[in-house]
């Protein structure tokens, strides 16, 4: 006790005399609004709200990359290992990064040395439908905020790692489950949630960050009404106006992606997922809003326009990839846009103020589900590529007529995060070249319970490869460059203004890329597959490159023929922080 009171007299007379350095201050709205802009930090899940991905650091080129080392190496430790998808974030020394089995870790930045850890106590029976993964966590004022795969939200002390508060976010005994990164807008922590292949219902919902309390709910399918501040607020679209029937109270599009922020337009952007369930004869119509992609007034939820990629999705191709902010140069004027590699297979370009199509072009080959898109942005479908009516069955076969269909369930780009380098105006595009058997099989509702009338197979398009990580200009919508990967790639993008594109592969190695010509510069192997999206960020004077490894995700669970790409692969659970000492940028 004696020496405690002598230590803070002590304390207190430094501060008193002004000796001691000024203490660390939390994430403010500014930090995150500019955090593109500030490279001694990572405080957003996509170096910014708008999730461009893009570092200003050029410290590291790809001159004096090959003498990247590795500064250190923390173990998640335990048995819980399977897929580590989370992309990392730092502040005043300190990593934040979370870990398989809804785990928070905080990490000395500098010396790789543990501060604290969280590891949610999760109920027996949870439903992740694609393993047990968290993408990340987000920061404000003293709070580290993440979700949990019991459709829980926890809001964490940044010091201590104490729980400040715990939030239900919904009941995961019906299927919902929690695996993004949550987004601050405007003091409010906007999370959507999982479980697209269970009858949920999507949703994204904004809560006060400081206690937890949700200011408002919108629902995503048509027929469910919104809320806000405690009370009713206003339906998303009009009951059976594009789902028939009762169709629309299990309807899907889980938002289980997250989304992005654009300070300029005040626009809050999610992708939905898919529709339930995946058998669309029982659906006829548009299903909407499931596939597509909303912009939400971020104040009160209201959704401000809509745009389906996939209308009456019958491949389980969603709409839930991300939508990037940016600057298009096109005729000579700056249109303010938005672009989304989508799960079908094309890369589309948007109004990002108001919805507006502009553009969409295949960024995988082979496709054969639609036959183009529209001057309006619809798909133009093959029908023969439908997978069959299961009512039509002959006999006793109750499968309805299977079809190949490219790309596979598991999309021409996946969760995986694209990037966009202001400096050479392309898009960095994790891909796969895959395509499936589907066939439809009768479904019915139930709580808890796999909604997907469906089976399939998946098949790789190509013998050499199926990972594809593309360099795509969205003024024209062509292919760049190209490097092709042997596994899938499941791994997001990071692009630095030292032109280079860093991404992982199931193989183990992070690798980087010169971003103008596609070619490789350095890699370096981990021990298992990397599935997780790459940070860079200034400290002490040097650039620094961070990354989690950890095979899984969804391609071992799902990849059927695929999966034998990545047989033997080893698990893995750790954070790998890189350096560019001094002494080799000076030269």
């Amino acid at each position: 006790m004696r020496t405690r009171f002598l230590a803070a007299v002590g304390v207190a007379a430094l501060v008193a005399g002004g000796a001691l350095p000024a203490m660390a201050q939390g994430v403010s709205e500014q930090d995150i609004i500019n955090d593109a802009k500030t490279p001694g930090d990572v405080v957003t899940y996509g170096l910014g709200p708008q999730a461009q991905r893009f570092s200003p650091l050029k410290t590291l080129n790809r001159d004096n990359i090959k003498s990247l080392v590795p500064a250190w190496s923390f173990s998640f430790g335990g048995e819980k290992q399977r897929g580590q998808e989370s992309q990392a974030l730092v502040k005043d020394g300190i990593i934040y990064v979370t870990g398989s089995y809804s785990r928070m870790y905080a990490i000395d930045s500098r010396t790789g040395e543990k501060k604290w850890e969280y590891d949610a106590r999760l109920p027996e029976g949870i439903l992740p439908c694609c393993d047990v993964v968290n993408r990340g966590a987000a920061l404000y004022k003293d709070n580290v905020y993440f979700g949990t795969l019991d459709a829980k939200l926890v809001a964490l002390n940044t010091k201590t790692g104490k729980v400040v508060w715990r939030k239900d976010i919904d009941d995961f005994k019906a299927g919902y489950s929690y695996t993004a990164a949550p987004i601050i807008v405007k003091g409010k922590i906007i999370t959507g949630v999982s479980g697209g292949e269970f009858g949920v219902i999507g949703r994204i919902e904004a809560r006060d960050a400081e206690t937890g309390e949700v200011v408002w709910k919108r629902p995503v399918i048509e027929g469910h009404m919104g809320e806000l501040n405690g009370k009713p607020s206003t339906m998303t679209g009009k009951v059976n106006e594009s789902w028939p029937g009762d169709m629309w109270k299990f309807g899907g599009g889980a938002t289980w992606l997250g989304g992005t922020y654009d300070p300029e337009t005040n626009l809050i952007y999610f992708g939905t997922g898919n529709p339930g369930p995946w058998n669309s004869w029982l659906r006829p119509g548009d299903n909407k809003w499931t596939s597509s992609r909303l912009a939400l007034n971020p104040d009160n939820g209201e959704i401000v326009w809509g745009f389906q990629t996939t209308p009456h999705d019958g491949w389980d191709f969603d709409g839930v990839n991300e939508f990037v902010p940016f600057d298009l140069n096109k005729g000579g004027k700056t249109i303010k846009a938005g672009a989304t590699a989508d799960r079908n297979g094309f890369f589309y370009v948007l109004d990002r103020t108001n919805g507006k199509f502009i553009s969409a072009t295949p960024f995988v080959e082979k496709i054969n589900w639609a036959k183009g898109i529209d001057e309006n942005g619809r798909p133009i479908y093959n029908e023969v590529n439908r997978p069959g009516d299961p009512s039509k069955a002959q006999g006793d076969d109750k499968k309805g007529k299977s079809v190949f269909a490219v790309p596979s369930f598991l999309g021409g780009k996946n969760w995986m995060p694209i990037g966009y380098s202001p400096d050479t105006k392309l898009f960095y595009v994790p891909s796969n070249e895959w395509g499936m058997d589907i066939w439809n099989e009768p479904v019915n509702y139930k709580k808890g319970a796999a909604y997907l009338g469906a089976g399939f197979t998946i098949k790789p398009v190509f013998d050499d490869h199926i990972g594809s990580l593309k360099a795509i200009d969205p003024a024209s919508g062509k292919v760049v460059w190209e490097y092709k990967n042997k596994a899938p790639l499941w791994a997001g993008v990071l692009t630095t203004a030292g032109n280079l594109v860093f991404t992982g592969t199931p193989e183990g190695f992070l690798k980087a890329f010169d971003a103008k010509t596609g070619e490789e510069v350095w890699k370096f192997q981990v021990g298992t597959g990397v599935v997780s999206s790459p940070i860079t960020w200034e400290q002490d004077g040097e650039q620094w490159v961070g990354v989690a490894a950890g095979w899984g995700g969804a391609v071992p669970l799902w990849g059927g023929e695929v999966a034998k790409s990545t047989a033997g692969i080893n698990q893995g659970g750790s954070f790998w922080a890189f350096k560019l000492p001094k002494t080799v940028a000076a030269r």
